[in-house]
């Protein structure tokens, strides 16, 4: 059911409580990856072009929620946000204390305030309805714009909103969310077909319920990454040293038994005598030798996958096939992404390493949608509703 968004709603003169994601990357204060931030301008330069004022509130990091944590504040997001939209951004010291309620009172049209993290309070995760009783006061619209925590049931994502809803107060979605589950819930269930999915990464336990959900809808599913190689074991190959679940191996095995000709597992491996970019490297097909692990999927299994990419309509992709930070092991990725981003179809990057993968090389720009949430699109991908969502105005 499509959702208000914030373009639907008047703005002006009015105070709008914006949830966002600034979960970004922090190396001794400084931020090293700023697309969190630049993907939430859109709907922050929406409020203050049409004269409203947006309070923004976020986590950073996974604080105790004993209290401030200086590591964890979120004031370098302030100062960074202020240099991309070039304009002031006042900076509360707590979230939704004395200082969140001095600033905000400060507010003029077209202004800002930044809250401190929302996690250094327990009460955020704990969806505790006084807290958010204390956020939902601060604004007179509530805006959710962070997707990566939709799935979470936090105050600012599902208390808040009720509370400010029971106040008669509007409740509507940011355009970067209205863009993720447009293409993760409405693209998806009405794929143009072939309808691909790209699946990778270390674990299968983390994609049972994708692939048990996107075999029911997807006309085909390439499986790599270090998963592949429980899926070999379960179909009675050595493997080697490589990473594998031993106790999943018997539910690989029945999802191989249910997709059939589906699931396509890679033909050969690139392998290391030890996880190095300097290992003693050789290609392998079939049984991987002792003394060895599949760190990438091989020169023939690339361009199968390629083929099979090229000739889809729709393409869903989450999860690196291989180890892609650490040279050579990174071919294989790189393969998946440019074919990606070369073939005509709808293309959906699923958040997490493969979104990490296609923005390092370069290629966000050539593909339909990159998420922001890894968790968040998982679970979407798992068929899952999310509270967060369904509580938001109806348009």
């Amino acid at each position: 059911m499509a959702k208000k968004t914030i373009a639907d709603i008047d703005v002006t003169g009015r105070k709008v409580l914006m949830r966002v994601d600034f979960n970004v990357p922090l190396h001794d204060g400084v931020i090293t990856d700023d697309r969190r931030i630049r993907m939430a301008l859109e709907s922050i330069e929406s409020v203050l072009d049409r004269g409203g004022s947006v309070i923004l509130m976020s986590h950073l990091g996974r604080p105790k929620g004993t209290g401030r944590e200086p590591g964890l504040s979120l004031a370098p997001v302030a100062q960074r946000l202020s240099e991309l939209m070039d304009r002031p951004v006042a900076f509360a010291t707590d979230a939704a204390g004395d200082d969140a309620r001095a600033k905000v009172g400060e507010l003029s049209s077209s202004g800002i305030v930044l809250l401190e993290n929302l996690r250094f309070q327990k009460a955020e995760k704990k969806g505790d309805e006084d807290f958010a009783a204390a956020l939902a006061d601060l604004g007179d619209i509530y805006c959710n714009n962070a997707f990566g925590t939709c799935h979470r049931e936090h105050a600012s994502m599902v208390a808040v909103p009720r509370r400010m809803k029971a106040d008669g107060k509007p409740a509507v979605c940011g355009f970067l969310v209205e863009k993720e589950i447009r293409y993760l819930s409405e693209v998806i269930a009405n794929p143009e077909r072939p309808f691909l999915a790209i699946l990778g990464g270390a674990k299968v336990s983390d994609k049972i319920v994708v692939i048990d959900n996107l075999l029911e809808i997807c006309d085909a599913i390439l499986i790599g990454g270090a998963m592949a190689y429980t899926f070999a074991l379960a179909r009675g190959h050595a493997v080697g040293n490589s990473l594998v679940e031993p106790d999943f191996v018997d539910r690989a095995r029945g999802m191989l038994e249910r997709g059939g000709d589906k699931i396509l597992l890679p033909v050969d491996h690139h392998c290391g005598d030890r996880f190095a970019g300097d290992a003693t490297k050789q290609i392998v097909e079939g049984d991987i030798p002792d003394g060895f692990q599949g760190l990438d999927i091989g020169p023939r299994t690339q361009e199968t996958f390629a083929a099979r990419i090229r000739d889809a309509k729709t393409i869903v992709w989450n999860g690196p096939m291989g180890v892609f930070e650490l040279p050579p092991f990174d071919a294989g990725t790189r393969a998946v992404a440019e074919a990606v981003a070369a073939a005509e179809a709808t293309s959906i990057i699923g958040g997490g390493d493969s979104a990490a993968a296609i923005e390092q090389l370069g290629l966000a720009d050539q593909v339909s949608h990159v998420s922001t949430g890894g968790g968040a699109s998982l679970e979407m991908l798992e068929g899952k509703s999310f509270a967060s969502f369904e509580i938001l105005d109806d348009r």
